[in-house]
């Protein structure tokens, strides 16, 4: 089973990359449960939230404690939350930053595997806005290849409807972009 946790801030698209992410796996005959993570917060708050993804049904109902692969959408949480909290050794800790994966993992003093990509920069030239949780979709499934991007073309089509093409265009770019410790 893969599981994941993202962090970003309310508004960010945490939420909404879990139920694709989950959307996609199960059209493509896995089981998979997407959930949020947060209380009465505005926009701009923390929120957390997690997917699972299996061959076999999923029976556990609850949050992730462990996960897979932590997925930070906003650079900023770093500094104010323990996002890799709980990651399972051999994890990975994707995160949307321009610095290198020398520079993160000297400041977060980790020892989780690390994988980065200027999600900001390409939602910004490829969408218009720096709303990352598409770009940070291609970026998870480079790291972890639970799915392919092409897997998710149809759950992004039917979520963003007549602005699709640009969000698989972000997705895709990540994907190619996302640099990882070790590879």
């Amino acid at each position: 089973m893969m599981e994941v946790r993202f962090h970003g801030r309310g508004g960010q698209g945490a939420v909404t990359s879990a139920e694709m992410v989950a959307v996609a796996a199960i059209g493509k005959g896995k089981y998979a449960q997407a959930m949020p993570s947060f209380g009465a917060e505005r926009r701009g708050a923390p929120v957390q939230s997690f997917v699972r993804i299996d061959d076999r049904p999923i029976t556990i109902r609850q949050e992730i404690l462990e996960p897979d692969a932590v997925v930070v959408l906003d650079p900023t949480l770093l500094a104010t939350i323990p996002v890799s909290s709980g990651l399972k050794a051999g994890g990975t800790l994707i995160i949307n930053t321009h610095r290198s994966i020398e520079e993160v993992k000297g400041n977060l003093k980790t020892t989780a595997r690390i994988a980065v990509v200027d999600a900001s920069c390409i939602a910004r030239e490829t969408l218009g806005r720096p709303i990352t949780n598409t770009t940070m979709i291609g970026a998870l499934l480079k790291v972890t290849g639970i799915l392919e991007p092409e897997d998710l073309v149809e759950a992004l089509k039917e979520r963003f409807g007549r602005i699709a093409g640009k969000n698989i265009d972000a997705m895709k770019r990540a994907f190619n972009e996302t640099r990882m410790e070790g590879r």
